[in-house]
């Protein structure tokens, strides 16, 4: 699905990105909603035609069964009822708003250390975007509960809303954010005056990440992308307050992986510390990191990692 690594590579190093872009409804008449997701997060896309083995209690809420692909039993989410489920109201009956189609167009995702399955209506392109025509969903008045973290151009005036995969795992598996947090009880603080900035766009992984520093006793800033982290970073006396960047690597305007070129590239900051913490965990993402000199590669976002990162270069 991703193509090979050379133009990987090239995609990150030119702050670009591709994008799936689906709908949930009929475009029939070119007035369905537009959603997109990160090809470095998608295996594979299949027509599945298989038993759904149901959850207990039925299949009523966001998650439809299991599917069994190859062997492996892989959650099957409808991506419609996500964005209709509240999270007040854990318990509704979100079956009126599945994605209304008798097949099962499925979008086999892994991030994050998860394989899930993705239930859409129909494919409509792949486009493909500088980061820099990528804005933050919530400040174009796109939030959606939070579900929709940035947003695109599609032909000019039409709308493509990048989905917050993150958030729909924790909704859908909210068991995995509580383990998170046990985990943070059990880290050590660590005694550093410096500031750590954080970069970050998906809500849900920035106030995990916020939740880690914190129970680690200390400071920092928290920036929604590399753009407006790296215009913090270089401001008038700054760079000596910061012992450390941790940063995503899928954000609008400017990447993580831009915002780890530009500090390893400016003689004022290659010496601090940038961490990579993303759920796109691929080998060829892992790579590119380290040929730009990133100091860590964190899968989202796993508390003991950050802070054995964090505990070895702020000592």
């Amino acid at each position: 699905m991703v193509g090979d690594i050379d133009s990987i590579i090239s995609l990150h190093l030119n702050n670009e990105a591709q994008f799936l872009c689906f709908t949930l409804d009929s475009d029939a008449n070119n007035d369905a909603e537009l959603y997109a997701i990160n090809i470095f997060k998608i295996r594979e896309i299949i027509h599945y035609d298989g038993d759904v083995t149901e959850t207990v209690g039925g299949n009523d809420s966001m998650m439809l069964g299991f599917l069994t692909i190859r062997g492996e039993s892989v959650p099957f989410i409808d991506v419609r009822r996500w964005l209709y489920f509240d999270s007040k109201f854990p318990n509704q009956d979100l079956s009126q708003a599945s994605v209304q189609s008798d097949k099962n167009l499925v979008v086999v995702c892994e991030f994050s250390g998860c394989v899930v399955g993705l239930k859409i209506f129909a494919i409509k392109c792949i486009v493909h975007k500088n980061w820099a025509e990528v804005s933050v969903g919530d400040k174009q008045g796109f939030n959606t509960g939070g579900k929709v973290s940035a947003i695109t151009r599609f032909e000019q005036d039409r709308v493509i809303q990048i989905l917050d995969v993150e958030k729909m795992l924790v909704e859908t598996f909210p068991a995995m954010q509580e383990i998170d947090q046990l985990k943070t009880q059990f880290v050590d603080a660590i005694k550093s005056d410096k500031l750590i900035f954080i970069a970050e766009d998906s809500q849900v992984a920035m106030h995990h990440l916020e939740r880690i520093i914190s129970s680690l006793h200390l400071k920092y800033e928290a920036f929604p992308n590399g753009d407006a982290l790296l215009k913090r970073l270089f401001s008038e006396n700054m760079i000596d307050q910061v012992g450390a960047v941790v940063t995503d690597l899928e954000m609008p305007v400017v990447s993580g992986f831009e915002v780890l070129r530009r500090i390893k590239a400016d003689a004022r900051t290659k010496h601090l510390p940038v961490i990579i913490n993303s759920s796109m965990s691929s080998e060829s993402n892992k790579q590119l990191a380290d040929s730009l000199h990133a100091d860590g590669f964190v899968i989202k976002s796993h508390p003991d990692e950050i802070q054995e990162l964090l505990q070895e270069y702020l000592k």
